[in-house]
């Protein structure tokens, strides 16, 4: 992630510290675009809110500056605002200071804040609601405060709504907003953008909000296409021209990194959880974040509060590296032909795991139709069943040799391997690995693998890059979510074809 917002210059490396030496959460985002502005409503946004008795943190006055910049003729700079950071950082102080401008400054007839669920649209109507019934000002200029479940909604005397809904398919139909705040957008899809964008067709200035915390994976449609355009902005130097968008997130070390890596941030350091969480020296605290850190899954704390999300691939973002069209062009079904040539042999397995040990994949490749056919033998969660049904695979199949890489994940398993099955295990070179990464590149440009059109193994090579081996090139994941053990284990168990093999130690019993 880059730590440069377009058109903005550096923003600081380092949290603001007090006079009394309390630290503060990172108030400038680590990703941050926004188009060009003359001028800014945020300030109004930030005067009026403080009236009704909300004061805006640092971080939340500067997202409501920008988001709310305008051009020369009074539109708005930014057509979209997305802001995404970590839970309870205070994201609704921003959505309550937009809202309350719209119904008092801006003139805005109709607002729709809409929340994945029901829950959370109601609890938000509840929070402003006691804004403005706390501001005798504001309150005053209330015709109705409507409570029937499906229509919360707030409308003044002079006409302005702001209304409250869950989203669904054909919500905010029939309903033309002149600012849509969409709140939860870790969960946004197609559906619900076809159902409330074209409302705004007909407004002459619209705007809409995203707020919401990091990806979540394939719910994340919407919050993935924004940021995409975000780092593409970045990486170009040119800010998007309708899209504001603010991140508070680290960038976390991946398995690739070396030891004294200095680019990417450690999960579990002070450092990384100041600067994805702005809120910190407010109304969240290192020590709260400790106990989170030691209670929560790696990989949830690492999303949940460090903003390290999964986010659904662009279509032309995957199968990088091998067409799709060129892979499943190589599928077989012919069950009983394959079973046939597994049987007249040699098989190679092989085994390997992600880097968290999340799962693992054993992978068997064999000569078929005069190539190499290539299939998923086992996948699962985990890795303690490992040993077990290697002991199992190795007396059903008599392999000609067993493929672990020594520089992966898999290699701790190694010793364990060589000791339930009596043989020297096959270790790869580096040199080996990259030969095999670009035979197996080569056998599927060639048509000479075949396979089941396996479902881990696609999957696999759909988010599958390449990364840089000395000259050549290995397996990489794409995103950190994306599990690539069933090709890694698939790529070494078609090069272990070739390799050379020692003599078992000690041959177990073949039941065929």
């Amino acid at each position: 992630m880059s730590g440069r917002s377009a058109g903005l210059g550096s923003v600081p490396s380092r949290p603001p510290v007090s006079d009394d030496g309390r630290v503060y959460g990172w108030q400038m985002p680590p990703i941050e675009t926004v188009p060009p502005a003359v001028s800014s409503a945020g300030q109004e946004a930030i005067e009026l809110a403080s009236r009704a008795g909300l004061h805006l943190d640092p971080w939340q006055q500067h997202v409501l500056r920008r988001g709310m910049g305008e051009r020369a003729d009074g539109s708005w700079a930014a057509f979209e605002c997305c802001v995404n950071v970590p839970r309870q950082n205070g994201k609704g102080g921003i959505i309550e200071a937009r809202q309350l401008w719209g119904l008092y400054i801006g003139g805005e007839q109709l607002i729709l804040h809409s929340a994945h669920e029901f829950k959370t649209a109601k609890a938000a109507f509840k929070r402003i609601e006691r804004l403005i019934r706390g501001c005798p000002d504001l309150h005053k200029r209330v015709k109705a405060y409507r409570y029937t479940v499906g229509e919360e909604s707030i409308e003044l005397h002079s006409g302005q709504t702001l209304r409250f809904i869950a989203r669904s398919k054909g919500s905010g139909r029939g309903f033309t907003g002149d600012c849509n705040i969409l709140d939860e957008d870790m969960i946004l899809g197609d559906d619900a953008m076809d159902a409330l964008l074209p409302t705004m067709a007909a407004v002459d200035n619209p705007q809409i909000w995203y707020l919401g915390s990091a990806g979540i994976g394939a719910p994340s449609v919407q919050l993935g296409r924004l940021r995409r355009r975000a780092l593409a902005a970045l990486e170009s130097g040119t800010p998007d021209p309708s899209l504001a968008y603010f991140e508070w997130s680290c960038d976390l070390h991946v398995d690739e990194c070396p030891r004294d890596c200095d680019k990417h941030d450690d999960a579990g350091s002070d450092e990384a959880v100041l600067k994805a969480n702005p809120a910190i020296g407010y109304r969240l605290t290192l020590e709260k974040t400790a106990n989170e850190r030691s209670t929560l899954s790696a990989a949830g704390y690492a999303r949940e509060r460090l903003g390290a999300g999964e986010y659904p691939a662009d279509e032309a973002e995957t199968w990088q590296v091998i067409a799709e069209e060129a892979w499943r062009a190589l599928a077989v079904g012919d069950v009983q032909a394959v079973a046939g040539a597994r049987r007249a042999g040699p098989v190679v397995l092989s085994v390997d795991m992600t880097p968290e040990r999340s799962h693992a994949a054993v992978s068997a490749a064999f000569p078929y139709l005069g190539g190499v056919h290539v299939t998923v033998v086992d996948h699962r969660p985990g890795t303690g069943w490992i040993v077990e049904r290697a002991k199992e695979l190795h007396r059903k199949y008599s392999p000609r040799c067993w493929v672990v890489d020594p520089a992966s994940p898999a290699a701790s398993l190694i010793p364990e391997l060589e000791e339930a099955l009596g043989i020297e295990v096959v270790k790869p070179k580096a040199r080996d690995m990259a030969a095999a990464c670009g035979q197996f590149y080569d056998a599927v440009a060639t048509q000479a693998v075949t396979h089941f059109d396996d479902a881990p193994l696609a999957s696999a090579l759909a988010g599958a890059q390449k990364r840089p081996l000395g000259d050549a090139w290995a397996w990489a994941r794409r995103i950190p979510s994306v599990d690539i053990s069933p090709l890694v284990a698939g790529t070494l168990a078609r090069w272990g074809l070739g390799a050379g093999v020692e003599k078992p130690k000690d041959i177990l019993e073949s039941v065929w």
